[in-house]
């Protein structure tokens, strides 16, 4: 039998729980959306989710839940009384399916979360409202905290140093989870999102997906755009177009004259790495189901947020790239137009840059979003490849690269 003092410190013990929570400054009611309510029988007419600054608003809850869960690990928070996590999703009838291990320090790193029947139910919501995906998974970012934060940054620099981070652990299993829920729902019912690290992740993973015609909703929030790789392949791109800026200038010769026949066949695909990108083309032209356009993320960044402010560059070196292997003004065109995303880009102002890297920013009541339509130099980058190049006479649509 309990002593009288255990059992007058037990409901003490609980109160202090419930008091740490409400003064938590990562609790939902603290720092989470203010106008967005839960899914009604209302949504059964006219769903949220249709409303884009609406799924902008729960995506990034989804994400802030991941980061919670892995400070619950670390915490001890395992039971729901105390926990934090889950407050960020069980308001809009979401349930935690599973958790991504990143094997190395046995952090959590991810989340699938899928529709709750039940809950909905209990609310009178008989079916998913249009618009909601039937599983979401959410990636986070780098969390500074001693258990984590060596692998975080260890995934950071592996990002820095190469621009790519199918070389983590963090990418094989979130490649596996995320095709997983996709052959089970459906592509078209599934989402993928991720902040900062985890915004990589998310659009690397969602790219492998596209190659294989698997085209999966995807939202990346302060994606990383800052790279070494991509620092010397700028530097390379403009002193080529520098190079053939003072070759324009020099009077023409009958050296001149040859010399340019022969960049003109290597432009025109006959080198050998003309005939190296014609076999790639081949290859993908067999695979119909790679389309243009199927695969659109939303990419959401800040112009005072160095990590991600490269994605707001013009395309201005592609524009004028004339003369280049297996480019003309026409297929440059049509690689702008292809390799497509959408991009929001917070228009507040000047700020500073946790403000400005920070998740919450994404659910704030003054947010202003404005929708990039020039050309992004690194989105064309990155998403080029999912696309087939044209050889010869150029196919309307198709980039050639």
């Amino acid at each position: 039998m309990a002593s009288p003092d255990t059992a007058e410190s037990t409901p003490a013990a609980a109160a202090a729980a419930a008091t740490e929570e409400e003064a938590h400054p990562y609790a939902f009611h603290v720092s989470g959306p203010r106008n967005v309510i839960s899914p009604n029988w209302r949504d059964l007419i006219n769903s949220s989710w249709k409303d884009g600054n609406y799924k902008r608003t729960v995506v990034a809850c989804f994400i802030q839940a991941v980061y919670l869960l892995e400070l619950d690990r670390q915490e001890n928070k395992s039971n729901k009384e105390n926990a934090l996590a889950p407050k960020w999703w069980i308001p809009f009838k979401y349930k935690l399916v599973q958790t991504l291990i990143d094997e190395r320090d046995g952090s959590i790193f991810g989340a699938i979360l899928e529709w709750d029947r039940s809950a909905a139910m209990a609310d009178l919501v008989l079916i998913r409202p249009s618009g909601a995906p039937r599983a979401v998974l959410a990636l986070r970012g780098t969390l500074l905290k001693s258990p984590t934060i060596r692998r975080d940054i260890e995934d950071d620099l592996r990002f820095l140093a190469w621009e790519s981070l199918k070389g983590s652990v963090r990418f094989n299993v979130a490649l596996k989870a995320l095709k997983s829920v996709a052959e089970s729902y459906g592509s078209s019912n599934v989402c993928i999102a991720g902040h900062s690290l985890g915004a990589g992740f998310a659009l690397q993973v969602g790219k492998a997906l596209a190659k294989e015609g698997i085209y999966v909703e995807t939202h990346l929030f302060n994606p990383p755009s800052v790279s070494v790789a991509m620092s010397l392949r700028n530097i390379g791109e403009k002193a080529e177009f520098a190079w053939k800026r003072i070759k324009s200038m020099l009077p023409s010769g009958s050296e001149t004259t040859g010399n340019s026949s022969m960049e003109g066949e290597k432009a025109s695909g006959g080198g050998g790495a003309g005939f190296k990108n014609w076999v790639a083309n081949l290859n993908r032209l067999k695979n119909p189901g790679v389309g243009i356009g199927k695969w659109v993320p939303h990419i959401y960044v800040n112009n005072s947020d160095y990590i991600c402010c490269s994605y707001t560059e013009s395309d201005q070196v592609e524009k004028s790239n004339e003369g280049k292997e297996n480019v003309n003004p026409k297929n440059g065109q049509a690689a702008a137009a292809a390799a497509a995303a959408k991009l929001f880009v917070m228009s507040k102002g000047k700020q500073k840059f946790l403000e400005a890297h920070g998740l919450e920013q994404w659910w704030s009541d003054d947010l202003q979003l404005q929708l990039a339509l020039h050309d992004s130099k690194l989105i064309s980058r990155q998403l080029r490849s999912l696309y087939p190049m044209s050889t010869g006479q150029p196919i309307q649509g198709n980039p050639s690269r």
